[in-house]
């Protein structure tokens, strides 16, 4: 079961969306692990960091996996 994980406003870059999670320390590591081929999206491999991700979508780096979920207003 994939750690769910509150946006404010969809869409969200997948590398915001890495830091939002706690995964990564700031930005220069996001797009360093992103372009490394280490994050999936909805099973398959991401190497864009600008990918733009809806409530639903799963990321998966790590061995763990997050659902990203919009907070309802």
């Amino acid at each position: 079961m994939p750690t769910a994980v509150e946006i404010k406003k969809e869409p969200i870059r997948l590398s915001q969306f890495l830091k939002l999670a706690n995964v990564v320390q700031d930005g220069l590591e996001a797009k360093i692990r992103i372009t490394e081929g280490e994050v999936q999206v909805n099973g398959a491999l991401e190497i864009r960091r600008g990918r733009k991700l809806f409530s639903g979508d799963i990321v998966q780096i790590d061995n763990m996996r997050f659902q990203v979920r919009l907070l309802n207003p």
